[in-house]
């Protein structure tokens, strides 16, 4: 079985296991997308503001202190026009979230989350094609920003991350290290259940 395959399903089975009498609205599923600026050249490629999207699990086991877990993809178009850069891989770590206003405050709160990311980069050529892969390895991410209460169990979340990731490329004439590394801007819209 594939790592895909396996996070997946055991993210589908821990899902099925959370019923809101059991789990007290511990579970939350996030979906986040945005723009990603390079603070970076990825080797001797200058890199375009990219676009990219993520899903999260996460479960709190304590009021405010919780750990997740998801995808994302980061898509970047190299200044050139000739080739693409993408990552795409896994997030987990620690989150924690607090209300502005204490715990009867009026439904905006400020989250702070840091962790590792396992993913992997890849150069594309105009048709499409990878011409490079850099396999899986471990990167790190910080984020903040803020929860908005839209409803009993829904919330907005804009924010920021940073997120670092260095790998080596095989690029035909040999490997060439490559630290990708962008901060992004994007809102999210949070499920709790």
């Amino acid at each position: 079985m594939s790592k895909s395959a396996l996070f997946l399903s055991s993210t589908f089975f821990l899902f099925l296991l959370a019923s809101p009498a059991y789990s007290q609205d511990r579970w939350e599923f996030e979906v986040r997308g945005g723009a990603a600026f390079p603070t970076a050249d990825v080797g001797d490629l200058p890199l375009d503001t990219g676009l990219g999207f993520e899903g999260i699990f996460q479960y709190r086991f304590l009021p405010h202190a919780g750990v997740y877990a998801g995808w994302d993809w980061m898509h970047f178009s190299g200044e050139s026009g000739d080739v693409d850069v993408e990552e795409t891989g896994y997030a987990f770590g620690l989150r924690f979230e607090h209300p502005f206003g204490g715990e009867t405050g009026p439904g905006l709160a400020y989250w702070l989350r840091g962790g590792a990311t396992v993913g992997h980069v890849e150069l594309e050529d105009e048709a499409g094609d990878i011409t490079a892969d850099s396999g899986h390895g471990l990167g790190w991410e910080v984020g903040a920003g803020l929860s908005v209460q839209l409803g009993d169990h829904t919330r907005f979340r804009p924010g920021v991350r940073y997120r670092s990731l260095s790998r080596d490329l095989d690029l035909g004439a040999g490997e060439q290290g490559v630290d990708l590394r962008y901060v992004t801007a994007e809102i999210a819209f949070a499920w709790r259940f």
